[in-house]
């Protein structure tokens, strides 16, 4: 409702203009009303007024003047005339002022309203406008911060949008922290900006995924970080009272400004953790770096080959490689229990990654029975078959995603006749494209180029007959597809680290 003072010194003018018109249905409502200019301007001075009717001639002040000086107070007040007089000079006057229109008494009810309608219709334009110059500059800067923080922004670019939006580049350390609810997000977002507004070492903005980033100014690195944490797991008390909703917070390591977009990386990958940590507030990404370094001090895992095993939806090899880890992991003297559950939580959240950056798309739901079973495993067999069974989730997801069926069916023929000779000529040919184009199509799917997974399949089929048969290295060199065997050495070597022999040898 757009709010409505009447001035006037004649009594029975304001009140028959309560009542000729039905305001609520103009979207208007009257806030007050004064004998005078003076004391309009005095009531004026203390609340908000989008439209003012005046007479002209009063005492004390008249109505020309008082709209030029409500005019100091609200910029935007539309203004309407109202006169006993049908005077050029007072209608010149006012048409400098800009008023809506100067209407002679006794008033025309019909010339009122219609004027009443223009009105609201210009506060409805300027309203539009400023909501669409505002949403216009939110949206630059969260681009622009967006951009930043995620390496897409040229610095001299970034600089100089930088200073249109207010962002200040001297910050002598700085961090950020980002906040995610599965409730109302937006109603978080807001209630945060509220929060904060009173601290202008922080800059608020919502990135892609619908995340709240504060990028915090530090004046100095350790106070300035605990202050941040003091003041975020404040906000997720009040959150998660008023709202009854859990916000999570995770908050990357403090640098230098070019740090920016390696903090920012590494407090949203804090937020996955909250799948493990569920008891916490906050999640401080430099603690978690800490634990997986002592961790490492006596176990770890290449995760690298995991991926790789992922991008090839090549579920065989990889739950052998579960198994394979974790019974070595067990025979290391310094391991405990709880750093091979936390290992096998770690691997988790990395499975849920990963599938993640491969589908674009949120793929929590799908995780947690694992991490529960894993949680309430007593021994390694079954700590390992609930790893095992993530595996599984994550590669049948992935083939239930397979986007091309043509490649699919290559995968499928490449299988069942990797010891033939294959190439994407031949295999092009019989599905019907053209070798470069099916080469994109595979490498898109599966992340690997053609020569790349028919090798490394050929190398695994090779690997489990040197473990399980008598036959020679030559003849399983031609077993799996490799006519030279010199050939066949150098790919082994590249994809195991041994020689075939050697690996034969290892059984």
């Amino acid at each position: 409702m757009y709010k409505v003072f009447i001035v006037d010194d004649e009594p029975f003018i304001i009140e028959g203009l309560y009542d000729i018109v039905d305001w609520t249905s103009f979207g208007l409502e009257i806030v007050g009303h004064a004998e005078n200019g003076s004391l309009a301007l005095e009531a004026l001075a203390s609340r908000p007024v989008d439209v003012l009717i005046t007479d002209i001639s009063m005492p004390t002040m008249n109505g020309l003047r008082l709209i030029h000086e409500a005019r100091k107070l609200h910029a935007d007040l539309k203004a309407i005339v109202l006169s006993g007089f049908n005077e050029f000079d007072y209608l010149k006057e006012g048409m400098k002022l800009g008023i809506e229109n100067y209407l002679l008494k006794p008033i025309n009810v019909e010339e009122l309203e219609s004027t009443l309608c223009n009105t609201t219709e210009k506060l409805d334009r300027s309203r539009l406008d400023q909501q669409y110059e505002t949403f216009g500059v939110q949206v630059l800067k969260e681009n622009t911060l967006y951009r930043w923080l995620t390496g897409q922004i040229a610095p001299t670019e970034f600089q100089e949008r930088a200073e249109l939006i207010g962002f200040s580049l001297n910050i002598p350390f700085m961090e950020v922290a980002v906040l995610r609810t599965e409730g109302d997000s937006a109603g978080m977002h807001q209630q945060l900006r509220q929060y904060i507004q009173h601290q202008p070492d922080l800059t608020l903005f919502r990135d892609v995924d619908a995340v709240s980033v504060i990028i915090a100014a530090l004046p100095n690195y350790e106070e300035g970080r605990q202050d941040l944490l003091t003041l975020l797991e404040d906000f997720s008390v009040q959150w998660s009272t008023d709202g009854e909703e859990t916000v999570y917070i995770g908050i990357g390591s403090a640098g230098s400004l070019a740090a920016a977009p390696r903090s920012y990386n590494e407090a949203k990958k804090s937020l996955e953790y909250f799948m493990i940590y569920n008891d916490r507030r906050i999640i401080d990404y430099t603690m978690l770096e800490e634990s997986e370094g002592n961790a490492g001090e006596t176990c770890s895992i290449d995760w690298k080959d995991y991926v790789k095993l992922i991008i090839a939806r090549d579920l065989d090899a990889l739950t052998a490689r579960i198994q394979s880890d974790f019974e070595q992991l067990q025979h290391l003297e310094s391991v405990t229990p709880d750093e091979l559950r936390n290992m096998a939580l770690e691997l988790v959240i990395r499975f849920k990654m990963e599938l993640e950056n491969i589908k674009h798309s949120n793929e929590s739901e799908r995780f947690q029975q694992g991490l529960h079973q894993i949680k309430c495993c007593t021994t390694l067999a079954e700590l390992v078959s609930a790893l095992q069974h993530v595996a599984t989730e994550t590669v049948n997801s992935l083939l239930q995603e397979m986007k091309n069926p043509i490649v699919s069916q290559v995968l499928s023929y490449i299988h069942v006749h990797y010891a033939k000779e294959l190439s994407l000529k031949i295999l092009g040919y019989q599905y019907h494209l053209h070798p470069v184009y099916l080469g994109q199509l595979f490498h898109k799917e599966t992340g690997e180029t053609f020569a790349e997974y028919i090798n490394q399949y050929r190398i695994k089929k090779a690997k489990e007959q040197l473990k399980n048969t008598n036959l020679k290295v030559h003849e399983i060199a031609r077993n799996v597809g490799y006519w030279e065997t010199g050939y066949f050495y150098k790919q082994f070597r590249k994809y195991v680290g041994i020689s075939p022999t050697d690996y034969k040898g290892l059984g």
